[in-house]
């Protein structure tokens, strides 16, 4: 079950958190991956290194998603270097987190490129090359925050709840040609960007989870993979909640 052997699935914002964990379980059940990082190329390598040592392949590529002519023309590479693509994971992301008031323009426009017009870019890029295969898998990593708002993350949560827009909306697209795209909605998950806070903070949000705890990166990987499978083959412009019951 869930045997991704002989597909390429390439992960953006691969050398961490939640891409890092994701890459490494597609690794695990067969699939070749495409690791992507932006700057921290150890991480990024380590990540490979990890999967071939399992007996599996896999590879890292640089490009920020945040450009989104260059993360377009880094995706069409990699599927003709490797003469297909398969599962195209959107993991990249970054928060910039603070009152609506005092937002700047730069740091919306960066959370906008980034989560948004970068995984447009990446999917657009791979919409192509699973058009002429006649089958693919799309997943973006939403989050919790772009369905239920959070003070404080007015931006990201727009970004996120974008994505949700065009997950729908792709998945209308491209039925006709098999390709199934969906979101994940993660909740609070342990990862850098949760890292930051202190132990206050996180007893407040445990508090608010009926599950009483943060999730794990890997459980996370695990709806990736069910999403890339064939036997996910019938779920297509859906969003997966994966937060310990913080929305129903």
């Amino acid at each position: 079950m869930f045997d991704l052997t002989g597909k390429v699935a390439l992960v953006t914002g691969g050398s961490r958190g939640i891409g890092r964990a994701a890459a490494l379980a597609l690794g695990k059940q067969g699939a070749q991956v495409v690791v992507n990082y932006v700057s921290n190329e150890a991480s990024a390598r380590e990540v490979a290194e990890q999967i071939q040592a399992a007996g599996g392949k896999a590879e890292i590529v640089q490009f920020d998603v945040g450009n989104s002519e260059a993360a377009e023309k880094a995706v069409a590479e990699v599927a003709k270097r490797l003469g297909r693509l398969d599962i195209l994971v959107c993991s990249a992301g970054i928060s910039i987190d603070g009152l609506l008031l005092r937002l700047k323009d730069e740091d919306l426009d960066r959370i906008l490129s980034v989560n948004v017009k970068g995984s447009l870019a990446c999917a657009r890029a791979a919409t192509k090359v699973m058009m002429r295969a006649r089958t693919g898998r799309i997943i973006f990593l939403s989050s919790v925050v772009g369905e239920m708002g959070n003070a404080g993350q007015t931006a990201y949560a727009a970004s996120k709840a974008a994505l949700l827009g065009v997950t729908k909306s792709m998945a209308r697209e491209l039925s006709s040609r098999s390709i199934t795209v969906n979101a994940i909605t993660p909740g609070f998950i342990d990862t850098d960007m949760t890292g930051a806070l202190t132990e206050e903070q996180k007893a407040s949000i445990n508090s608010a989870i009926p599950l009483g705890r943060t999730g794990k990166p890997e459980e996370i990987a695990a709806a990736v993979v069910y999403l890339a499978s064939d036997e996910a083959g019938y779920v297509t412009g859906q969003a997966l909640r994966v937060n310990g019951g913080m929305y129903m």
